[in-house]
């Protein structure tokens, strides 16, 4: 209950985290936002703080401008900036017959750079999350230890019964379990493995000869754990980790859209929220340092995922800035809210899609 907990909030503050960078860019440019919120619509309250304002010598208080939120559905937040997703009425076209000063705090009407900046923020937020808890998990360090990250079909390890995710006991490193398994090719070995939090003795016969590209026991190994390291080693070796980590996400993005694209299937591997939160959860039995590991990848995924130039996404309404300095001139707004929706409606089917997959595979 306690690993749940954590995860869940874990992953609430991730998504909070990244639009609180669109909130605090949208307040640097001085931009007026409407609404902050954590979670997600039918509201549980809100409230609206009052701030001071300076008139002559003397100061008094106003009601303040941005409203915060707590909502029924807690998975995330959203920020509304005034002028960004209400460009066709209200407070655009009333700027329009007032004055220039309350254009000055709308998003419309910044220039390219500042909308640029605003856009971005939210994935910036969350590499330097990502990067902040790399750093933390390599200065207090994590124990050594062997994951199976993958299990072959058809494979001894699959008709014993081991599963991905499974922390194989006794053995610090993959070099020396495999070392252990070929010198017992078709001899029985009884292994231990971390499971669910509990220790589960497994049986299994290597093969003798494994098919090409596999080996005697069939499964695909991950080595986990670092040792501690100092301040400044932690700092460089984090960046470098974050760095690789949104290589592989951009790669793995590419491959999941190609494959459902073109084949019609979902990219193995892939996990929606469902399995994220059942993999943290996993993770967590094994050690809360893996736990924080975890959450930095899957920060510095939603950084990657955010920043691909697809629409309804950051890297999408970035893209499209892009377009209007190209062009000279801004894209329709009534065009742009057809395509963001569009890929929204996208982004919901393939959400469901690996959403039902994740369901499927907890049965």
């Amino acid at each position: 209950m306690l690993i749940g907990l954590f995860v869940f909030i874990g992953l609430s503050l991730l998504i909070l985290g990244h639009e609180a960078g669109h909130f605090f860019a949208a307040k640097f440019f001085g931009l007026k936002v409407n609404e902050f919120g954590f979670g997600f619509p039918p509201r549980m309250f809100a409230w609206r703080p009052k701030r001071w304002i300076k008139e002559g010598v003397t100061l008094r208080q106003a009601q303040g401008e941005t409203e915060y939120s707590i909502n029924w559905l807690p998975f995330g937040g959203f920020v509304k900036i005034a002028g960004e997703n209400d460009a066709l009425s209200g407070e655009i076209k009333k700027s329009e017959e007032e004055n220039k000063e309350l254009r000055k705090h709308l998003f419309i009407f910044k220039s390219a750079y500042v909308r640029s900046v605003i856009v971005l923020a939210g994935v910036l937020m969350n590499f330097l999350i990502g990067w902040f808890l790399l750093t933390l998990v390599l200065l207090i360090g994590t124990p050594q230890a062997v994951v199976i990250t993958q299990i072959q079909p058809g494979s001894p390890a699959e008709l014993a019964g081991f599963l991905a995710g499974d922390v194989i006991k006794n053995f610090s490193d993959s070099e020396s379990f495999i070392g252990f398994v070929n010198q017992n090719r078709g001899k029985p070995i009884t292994l231990e493995v971390i499971r669910g939090g509990a220790d589960v003795p497994i049986t299994a016969i290597p093969r003798v000869e494994a098919p090409e590209n596999q080996g005697a026991l069939g499964v695909f190994l991950a080595d986990a754990g670092t040792e501690r390291q100092g301040f400044f080693a932690a700092v460089w070796g984090g960046l470098k980790n974050s760095l690789m980590i949104c290589g592989m996400a951009f790669t793995a993005f590419y491959e999941l859209i190609r494959d459902l694209l073109f084949h019609g299937s979902l990219l193995l591997g892939v996990v929606g929220p469902v399995g994220i939160f059942s993999v943290a959860q996993e993770t967590g039995r094994v050690g809360w340092e893996y736990l924080i590991q975890l959450l930095s990848i899957i920060s510095l995924n939603l950084a990657v995922v955010n920043l691909i130039p697809f629409p309804a996404l950051d890297g999408g309404r970035f893209f499209m800035i892009l377009i209007e300095k190209i062009r000279g001139s801004r894209v329709s707004i009534r065009i742009e809210a057809v395509i963001n929706v569009i890929g929204f409606v996208f982004l919901i089917f393939l959400m469901v899609l690996l959403t039902a997959r994740d369901v499927h595979n907890l049965l």
